[in-house]
């Protein structure tokens, strides 16, 4: 149940709101094209993710920007009260503001393919200073013009770019300008061979880690470990053939941070060592 709403537009649409909701409460956000921070002044929410319930606690805030699906947000503690202010990103109003610099948060990553909507913002200092300055607002409407709510869009930009969520920032805003939806072998096929792991790249497909491997068997007819792994011991066999890289480099560039492991692994499937393997190929 809402309590308690207030909100101010900018250009026609909303940008901010204050909310206070009583427990127990769902809420559906159906975004298309714009982008919400949303930070808990009172109490604590659940989103959810493909299936998954996250808690966000007080202080603590939420980025999210939906390409293809809804997110949730709810509290199942029966009469707790949430209090909750949200900034509306919308791709019009940004570029309204910044005609003619566009900040680097809002520029799209170079090489980085990924789905990822949603971003967890713990306790910020000055995010919480610029929280409170915005509640001084809420009580003073009289003083809100529209060169004050530029102004505020800006200093939440700066200060998203500040913190040390800034590159998962950039890439879920840069999606406000450039929508592109990846599918889920493009983004796989595009992080063969990086360092991330089975929980990262199911973060970059929006899934969690159990609907992550149901969809890679369906989509592979394998596992991801046994997938990956092979894929990048075959990228490695061809490097030792082709290159005078010392194997430790090789290992790396492959996609291997340890090379006791790279070795047992090479060794099991091609049953040589990674040394013994370059020398035969070559003597033949």
């Amino acid at each position: 149940m809402i309590i308690e709403h207030k909100q101010y537009d900018l250009f026609g649409k909303t940008l901010l709101r204050k909310m206070v909701l009583k427990s127990p409460f769902t809420f559906t956000f159906p975004l298309a094209d714009n982008a919400c921070f949303l930070y808990i002044l009172e109490g604590g929410m659940q989103y959810e993710v493909d299936k998954e319930q996250i808690y966000i606690p007080v202080r603590h805030s939420l980025l999210l920007h939906c390409i293809n699906f809804t997110t949730q947000i709810s509290n199942p503690n029966s009469g707790k009260h949430i209090e909750m202010v949200i900034v509306h990103f919308h791709p019009g109003i940004l570029k309204s503001i910044y005609d003619r610099e566009t900040p680097s948060l809002l520029q799209s990553p170079k090489n980085v393919i990924s789905n990822k909507s949603i971003e967890r913002i713990n306790n910020d200092f000055l995010i919480q200073k610029y929280i409170e300055g915005l509640l001084f607002y809420f009580e003073n409407p009289s003083l809100v013009n529209e060169d004050l709510l530029v102004l505020k869009v800006k200093e939440i930009v700066l200060l998203l770019s500040q913190t040390k969520n800034a590159d998962a920032i950039q890439l879920i805003l840069s999606q406000l300008f450039s929508p592109t939806t990846y599918t889920f072998k493009q983004i796989i096929e595009a992080n063969l061979f990086s360092h991330l792991t089975i929980e990262e790249l199911a973060q970059q497909n929006n899934l969690s880690v159990s609907s992550f491997k149901r969809e890679f068997t369906k989509v592979y007819n394998d596992t991801p470990a046994n997938y990956i792994k092979n894929k990048k011991l075959e990228k490695a066999a061809g490097l030792l053939l082709i290159s005078d890289e010392r194997i430790t480099d090789i290992a790396f560039t492959c996609g291997f941070n340890d090379l006791a492991n790279f070795s047992k692994s090479f060794s099991d499937k091609y049953n040589a060592t990674p040394t013994a393997y370059r020398l035969n190929q070559i003597a033949k």
